[in-house]
């Protein structure tokens, strides 16, 4: 396992591309501030079509939006970030996470922060993480994710039994309520809901976590990220595929999932002081 570092900025921070939380029309007066506040800063925003139709402006398709400009907005919450993550990440353009609430685990700027962190963005003083992302492959369909990847039981009254293997060598079975394959980054997501380790989440590595196992022998596992791990679906009902908790696919009994690290990496802007042991104190009251 290894640590991703990066020390790279922005080639160019002169036009910001901008994703809005879906199905959110009242995000509009959010939306022109941000705009105001960046203008300020002699940085233009241009805004992508879905979320321009939602709030009755004008806006650009997604490509388009990705070729013309330096950087991408996420205005919303985490799970903005993950599907601008999903529908973006072939474009290679960093994305800054803009929280509406409080701090999130990916989102760390909050609106009344905007101005102070423009300034420091403005002199160079942010950082840029490389994130991991990874690739399920399953009746001839990839799919990306950036949290996870969860297969789990169709039916709420019976458990579903999964065998797994790693780099083709079988190494267990499941039986329980499905499996977390998470990245670093989403260990923090419904892999910690379920028991599972928080990992550092600029390390490349895989979680593994059982979900309500019937067996207590079943424990997470954390493995280096150069493995592919193979799941077959023994359920005769078949199973559900759930990418970052968003997007929903059924797979049928004897179904293979492959996952392995995607080639491609996921950069995310920050504050230069971010800290990752910061935002698990304030988020889980560690030390409380």
């Amino acid at each position: 396992m290894k640590i991703i570092t990066c020390d790279e900025k922005l080639d160019k921070c002169k036009v910001a591309g901008v994703i809005l939380k879906p199905n959110a029309p009242e995000i509009k007066k959010d939306f022109f501030k941000v705009k105001q506040y960046f203008k300020e800063y002699n940085i233009d925003i241009i805004l992508e079509k879905n979320s321009a139709d939602m709030i009755n402006e004008d806006g650009v398709l997604l490509k388009q939006l990705c070729l013309e400009s330096d950087f991408l907005i996420s205005l919303g919450g985490d799970g903005t970030l993950l599907s601008v993550v999903r529908k973006t990440y072939m474009y290679k353009k960093a994305i800054l996470g803009i929280h509406l609430g409080t701090l999130g685990f990916l989102t760390d700027i909050i609106f009344d922060d905007i101005l102070h962190f423009l300034e420091d963005f403005k002199n160079d003083l942010y950082k840029i993480d490389n994130r991991m992302l990874i690739e399920a492959f399953v009746d001839n369909k990839v799919c990306i994710a950036f949290n996870d990847i969860v297969i789990s039981k169709k039916s709420i009254s019976s458990m579903i039994k999964i065998n797994a293997k790693i780099d083709n060598v079988p190494f267990n079975s499941y039986y329980g309520d499905g499996i977390i394959l998470s990245t670093p980054a989403g260990s923090t997501a419904y892999n910690l809901s379920v028991g599972g380790p928080i990992v550092y989440p600029l390390t490349e590595a895989f979680i593994l976590t059982p979900i309500a196992p019937h067996s207590l022998r079943q424990r997470p596992l954390v493995l280096p990220a150069n493995f592919e791990i193979e799941f077959t679906i023994l359920d005769k009902q078949g199973a559900v595929l759930i990418i970052d908790g968003q997007d929903t696919y059924e797979i049928k009994q004897n179904a293979c999932v492959k996952i392995k690290i995607s080639s491609h990496k996921i950069k995310l802007i920050h504050r230069e002081e971010r800290n990752f042991f910061k935002i698990l104190n304030q988020k889980l009251g560690w030390g409380n």
